[in-house]
């Protein structure tokens, strides 16, 4: 394989991360043969999962927009994958230009490429870290220099609380951010759901354990998915399938009803 400049050293390229497959899905360049091929096992058992990712990210758009629109102006991006378009930075600085955004992956990859498109934006940055460890998160000198926690936050936890297992406590976990915001800041949370979805969601779980990856799929129910957000208000229409949230026109939707229904989406607020 060719070295590239935005491979660091510490990345073994015949390992999959579901942060590439997720890249590759959505039409990104930043993923190996080896994300290709696990993404291609998945396409097989699930021919829209590329509809899917979509889905997902059209929902972030609208969820950014929601929260701007309501006068967030600092954004915490936690489990923030690899930039492709339509990113937080973009999308609400394109709303409102003072907006400021920390993004956070603990892929290296998804780091140095957000490095470099944020190089020369003083109101984004990003921060290499695991959710796990909210404390360094939350404290990173990054963080504090952009985001004023005694003021309301928009926190976004997109497509990666189903990757850690219960015995992990995504729950407490999630109240550890919770606790740390202002009143008046939101959470949005979007979630891989196994409800009303047949045998092909486990079938893609299987491949995901097969593989060499790190990442294990967690699916969980609607009342699960709901407890992470604690005692936030969601906000209408609730916790529904991401395409089913606030949607406004095609793009937002596949024409495929399952991948409509098969991540979860919400939006909640502080009290």
């Amino acid at each position: 394989m060719v070295a590239r400049d935005w491979i660091p050293q510490s990345v073994d390229v015949s390992v999959p991360s579901m942060a590439r497959t997720y890249d590759f899905l959505l039409g990104g360049a930043h993923n190996f043969a080896v994300d290709r091929e696990l993404a291609a096992y998945v396409e097989r058992v699930m021919p829209d999962a590329r509809s899917a990712a979509r889905v997902n990210r059209a929902f972030l758009g609208r969820a950014v927009r929601y929260m701007t629109d309501r006068g967030i102006r600092q954004f915490l991006d936690i489990g923030s994958g690899i930039p492709t378009v339509a990113n937080v930075h973009e999308v609400s600085q394109a709303e409102a230009p003072g907006c400021r955004v920390v993004y956070v992956d603990k892929d290296p990859i998804a780091v140095a490429h957000s490095e470099l498109i944020l190089a020369g934006n003083d109101r984004a940055t990003v921060v290499h870290g695991d959710m796990r460890d909210p404390e360094s998160i939350l404290d990173h000198p990054e963080t504090r220099s952009l985001l004023d926690l005694d003021q309301p936050v928009g926190l976004l936890m997109l497509m990666m609380l189903h990757w850690v297992p219960d015995e992990d406590d995504p729950w407490k976990l999630v109240a550890s951010y919770r606790d740390a915001l202002a009143p008046g800041s939101h959470l949005a949370i979007t979630h891989v759901t196994a409800d009303g979805q047949d045998e092909r969601l486990s079938e893609v779980t299987g491949l995901i354990e097969e593989s060499r990856s790190a990442d294990r799929l967690t699916e969980r129910p609607h009342e699960r998915v709901r407890a992470l957000f604690g005692d936030f208000e969601l906000v209408e229409p609730g916790l529904v399938g991401c395409a089913g949230w606030r949607s406004t026109g095609r793009g937002d939707i596949s024409d495929t009803p399952e991948m409509n229904s098969v991540i979860y989406g919400g939006v909640a607020r502080k009290p």
